[in-house]
């Protein structure tokens, strides 16, 4: 259980949170969603206010709050417009991979000016030819006395742009068996050979930057591999990933809940035949289907940051979490237009965004498809005859 200190941190942190995307975030979300801005200025913000640094240690110049409490942050962003929590699930991360896979030489270096946001990135993964294939990735790193070369090209960054540092994946074994084994873990930092390359223009979750990641003879530190060990990369990503995965969820509660409210308050003001549309049965069961898939969503996403906050591994709790919250977000967002009719379906109403923001939660950190490969494998561990 948290101390008291604690949930007076996490009280003064959700507080402060919903204030500013009252305030600040919700009357610019239309406009940079429409012209697909980067909101530069409201980054800047959210760093003031620490949430770069959350689950960085405070001796570090974090926040140090537990993923509990992470989570809980990200659904209120997400309720008033989900594309500001893109940047920090991507940094967070890098973050994560550091706090408790580096150095105390590579903490110290790095840490401080992540947590307080002068320096921000993201996760390096994802590649053209790969997807979801991590073990599969092109890209290369050659030793060279103390640095490694690095060439090959990685897609769908979140932060590629705007970001400075990324925990970079990279084969550093060609030859492995299994593959995975021969991949390494580096803190990348953008330079000569390292820059961004196009922009995604995207169906939602516009105003975050997603780019390509081009390295071309890339040079960078030995010093750099994460852990100052090779061939770790693979655990200490899908480790980062299972609090990506718990930062999705919350996300698509966030997206989910911002349409039920926005539903069930539009019902209430909407007459047909001289009565509110509420008042309708087939109304009022959508509703209640609604509000349950939220509360049942929410409670497996709590229920995996909990255990995370144990130190448990949680890939299939956090896997069931991601897996059920972005699939009923997709259903919720639905019925938020079906009741708003053609109310919301125009841009001049959120609805239309929280319908096109969903399917990033389904695609986004492991497809749902191979969730429910994560799931059925640990299933059968399990339940093994």
């Amino acid at each position: 259980m948290p101390t008291e200190q604690a949930l007076e941190v996490r009280s003064q942190l959700l507080a402060a949170v919903r204030d500013f995307v009252k305030r600040e975030a919700i009357p610019q979300a239309a406009e940079h969603d429409e012209n697909d801005t980067y909101p530069a200025e409201l980054f800047d913000q959210m760093a003031e206010m620490g949430l770069f640094g959350m689950t960085v240690p405070e001796e570090y110049g974090g926040l140090g709050v537990d993923v509990t409490t992470f989570a809980m942050v990200f659904e209120e962003l997400a309720k008033g417009w989900m594309s500001l929590t893109g940047p920090i699930g991507s940094h967070s991360m890098l973050t994560w991979g550091i706090t408790k896979y580096g150095t105390e030489e590579q903490k110290k270096k790095w840490l401080p000016d992540l947590a307080s946001g002068k320096k921000r990135g993201g996760l390096a993964l994802t590649e053209p030819g790969g997807g979801t294939d991590v073990a599969g990735m092109q890209t290369r790193a050659e030793k060279d006395g103390e640095e490694y070369v690095i060439n090959g090209t990685k897609q769908f960054i979140t932060n590629g742009r705007n970001g400075d540092v990324f925990l970079l994946l990279a084969k550093t074994d060609m030859n492995t068996n299994p593959p995975h084994k021969g991949i390494t873990g580096f803190i990348a930092e953008k330079g000569p050979g390292f820059t961004s390359g196009k922009d995604f223009n995207k169906l939602g979750y516009r105003g975050v930057d997603t780019t390509e990641l081009i390295f071309d003879n890339y040079r960078i530190d030995a010093e750099n591999v994460l852990g100052n060990e090779e061939g770790n990369g693979f655990y200490q990503v899908m480790d980062s990933l299972e609090t990506g995965r718990i930062n999705v969820a919350s996300r698509a509660i966030g997206v989910a809940q911002a349409s039920f409210e926005a539903a069930i308050k539009y019902a209430q003001q909407r007459e047909t035949f001289g009565r509110p549309i509420s008042t309708r049965q087939s109304i009022q069961n959508m509703l209640a289907d609604m509000a349950t898939k939220i509360h049942a969503a929410r409670l497996m996403t709590r229920d995996a940051a909990a255990k995370k906050d144990k130190g448990e591994r949680v890939d299939e709790e956090a896997g069931m979490a991601k897996l059920y919250a972005s699939e009923i977000c997709s259903e919720v967002t639905l019925d938020a237009m079906r009741i708003h009719g053609g109310a919301g379906y125009v841009k001049d109403s959120p609805i239309e965004r929280y319908y096109r923001d969903a399917p990033l939660m389904i695609i986004g950190e492991g497809t749902n498809e191979i969730q429910r490969l994560i799931i059925a494998k640990n299933l059968l561990k399990r339940y093994e005859v």
